[in-house]
């Protein structure tokens, strides 16, 4: 009797859990890599009405779009560990591209499956170990390759042999066919035609475009081929962005910081990976350049935007597309000729700015837009939240559902929010490293130019103050600078104001919250002694 109880009783359970998961709704969350808010319609921005984006836009047009979501680190590895972890770099411990994510970190996937879901990412990931923590996974061994790439599946032991050097190894996986947005487009199709749909499923779904080099399909060779794409202002005229950390003492640095578009970097810009002659001068070197680049970049876009279609297409031929919380967003921003950078890194708006679109109409009114601050270590708590679940106290982010639901910011709300950059001059791209503090009216940014992991210098740092000069190799440090920008005033950050009459009560205020912030989240510099000592010298300069 007893055993006819309890299986009774186990039995119930289980027919209660079933039921309140297909209580539960669909998450699909979309993420291009280095897909920036100005390569949409719906942002408005000078490439809009080359209409990139229509099947991504329908989202904002059905759902609510955000003006200010933020990444905490604008690097691939680093971006996408806070999203799955909820926590920022320093805590969860991916600070740089060399960072790896453990399966027992790899929090959101876990959090999910205890909440009835069944879990799968497929795509990009590039956290180095194993997805192991989703249900499934099919994903490009680190970035991947535009065409013909190899996916490992779990489960399969599948391996193939892979040019390195100049011999060959053999690594596990797939070869497929095609380009990677479509080959992951069908990886998803399959998937969901095969899933247990007694269950509610989250599942990430992860584009490599339009990271560079920006190799898109084949089909797309004649798209945009005869248009004149909008230029930025500050590609050719920078005015009074940046300061002596990005600039140097006289501009001696300008050469050696920041990829470029046009001839100023000579390490690395633009029209060298466009094969624009090198000979030919700017500003016409520039033009011919970014015209290039952005081609190439929008047409990577466009497949992104009919493969999200495709995706569509069979949510609503399935039924699916209502009870589906569709969330579309990019691992960060991305410079496209603004100040005449390219790549990402820089706290600067473009690079710094994530798109994000949620579109679910049984919870959110259509068309809505919010200035409300938020960023990526919110999107695993808004998204747990969304699933019916309690946020887990070892996630530093907030869920922000009463945002997506009511349009408005709740009275406790965050009004700024910290940024950090960490890899100094990391590859040819030559960023210096950074933190700063962005708030709805100003930001405010430190380059503390050097390494944390001094990897760039491995004897005969200073015991005692810092001595900066030009004249020291730039790969080892670069002299510290701070920038503040009015945003309401100047959009494209256009004119720094730091040290100018009239703002230091400003700037005192922000430097208030960017130290509290720091403290907040664990991001100090307390293991980092002569970085401290960097800050500290040049926190009231």
């Amino acid at each position: 009797m007893m055993n006819i109880k309890r299986n009774f009783l186990l039995a119930l359970s289980f027919i209660s859990l079933n039921l309140f998961a297909q209580d539960k709704p669909n998450i699909l969350y979309i993420m291009s890599d280095d897909h920036t808010s100005q390569a949409f319609g719906v942002y408005g921005s000078r490439l809009a009405k080359l209409n990139p984006t229509p099947t991504i836009d329908r989202l904002a047009h059905e759902g609510i779009l955000f003006e200010n979501a933020f990444c905490t680190n604008s690097i691939c590895t680093p971006s996408r560990a806070t999203i799955m972890t909820g926590q920022y770099s320093q805590v969860n411990g991916v600070q740089d591209l060399n960072g790896r994510l453990k399966a027992e970190n790899q929090y959101l996937a876990y959090e999910m499956k205890k909440l009835g879901y069944e879990t799968a990412i497929i795509g990009k990931w590039h956290l180095k170990e194993a997805p192991e923590a989703f249900d499934y996974y099919n994903v490009f061994h680190g970035q991947g390759s535009y065409f013909n790439p190899i996916l490992y599946e779990k489960g399969s032991d599948e391996m193939v042999e892979v040019k390195k050097g100049k011999g060959t190894e053999t690594v596990s996986g797939h070869q497929y066919e095609g380009h990677s947005s479509d080959v992951i487009t069908d990886a998803t199709l399959k998937w969901l035609k095969g899933r247990d749909n007694k269950k509610p499923f989250f599942l990430m779904h992860q584009f490599k475009a339009p990271h560079d080099m920006f190799e898109f399909a084949t089909r797309y060779a004649d798209y945009l081929e005869d248009t004149e794409i909008p230029e930025p202002a500050s590609l050719y005229y920078n005015r009074n962005n940046g300061s002596v950390a990005t600039r140097g003492e006289n501009g001696d640095m300008i050469h050696n910081i920041g990829s470029s578009v046009s001839h100023r970097n000579e390490n690395r810009n633009m029209g060298q990976h466009m094969k624009i002659d090198q000979s030919i001068p700017d500003p016409e070197y520039t033009h011919l350049a970014y015209q290039e680049y952005l081609k190439r970049y929008l047409r990577c876009v466009k497949g992104v935007d009919d493969n999200v279609k495709r995706i569509f297409d069979y949510l609503e031929k399935e039924g699916l597309m209502d009870n589906t919380i569709i969330i579309y967003t990019g691992d960060q921003g991305f410079m496209l000729g603004e100040h005449d950078y390219i790549d990402k890194r820089w706290m600067y708006e473009e690079s710094m700015r994530m798109p994000f679109l949620v579109r679910y109409p049984k919870m959110i009114k259509a068309g809505m837009r919010t200035d409300a601050i938020i960023n990526n270590t919110d999107y695993a708590p808004t998204i747990i939240d969304l699933a019916g679940g309690k946020v887990p106290g070892y996630m530093q982010g907030r869920s922000f559902m009463n945002i997506l639901t009511t349009g408005n910011e709740p009275e406790d709300w965050r009004d700024a929010t910290y940024y950090r950059y960490w890899m100094h001059m990391a590859h040819a791209h030559a960023n210096p490293a950074h933190f700063g503090v962005r708030t709805k009216d100003y930001k405010l940014i430190f380059f503390y130019g050097c390494d944390y992991m001094k990897r760039r210098k491995e004897t005969n740092w200073p015991d005692e103050k810092i001595a900066f000069s030009v004249k020291l190799p730039f790969e080892y440090f670069t002299p510290p600078g701070w920038e503040l920008y009015d945003l309401k005033n100047d959009p494209f950050e256009m004119n720094n104001l730091y040290g100018k009459s009239g703002y230091e009560t400003i700037t005192s205020d922000l430097k208030s919250k960017l130290k509290a912030l720091r403290s907040e989240f664990n991001e100090t510099d307390e293991k980092y002694p002569f970085i401290q000592q960097i800050i500290n010298e040049n926190w009231d300069q």
